[in-house]
């Protein structure tokens, strides 16, 4: 399937912020509040969508895809661009992690041309930590909150980045 990069909007958001992982990526479970609509709408936000319009998974960019009390443990200081990103839990599981990450990382290279790109994932999450291994990520931070512990990762060169790559089986 065809897979577009969209920019978010509230019929989107409405539809991602009630999506349900299963656990232990519940963790990744929104709140459905118009709160919760309002952050995904707030401009770093895009989705990625199919030739059917379904929703196959979104991601943010800059600060929205920061988790806030890093900043504490100064994670954030260097000049890179931060993405975080979900895939419809539909999706999970079937082999569609390196093809819908290709595509988020060719879209933030594409438009931040030669920044390097970091990401934040909770530590539990091992099978995101191979995938990103996988692209080319490496370990760079390690910080706690009161709900979880988090890794900062960094991938400083994207010339190896399939660039045709836009579908999702």
């Amino acid at each position: 399937m065809n897979v577009s990069v969209e920019k978010m909007n509230e019929k989107i958001a409405t539809e991602i912020v009630g999506w349900k992982y299963t656990a232990p990526y519940d963790f990744y479970n929104n709140e459905q509040s118009d709160e919760s609509i309002k952050e995904l709408l707030e401009g770093s936000y895009y989705a990625l969508v199919n030739q059917n319009k379904e929703i196959v998974g979104f991601f943010c960019i800059g600060t929205s895809a920061q988790v806030p009390a890093g900043n504490q443990y100064e994670v954030y200081k260097k000049d890179f661009v931060d993405m975080g990103l979900g895939m419809n839990p539909k999706l999970i599981g079937h082999g569609n992690g390196f093809r819908f990450c290709k595509i988020v990382l060719t879209y933030i290279e594409v438009n931040y041309k030669d920044i390097p790109i970091r990401l934040t994932v909770a530590k539990f999450n091992e099978r995101a930590i191979h995938l990103y291994k996988k692209l080319g990520f490496v370990k760079q931070n390690e910080f706690n909150t009161d709900y979880a512990e988090f890794i900062t990762m960094v991938k400083t060169n994207c010339a190896h980045c399939v660039r045709n790559d836009s579908e999702l089986s």
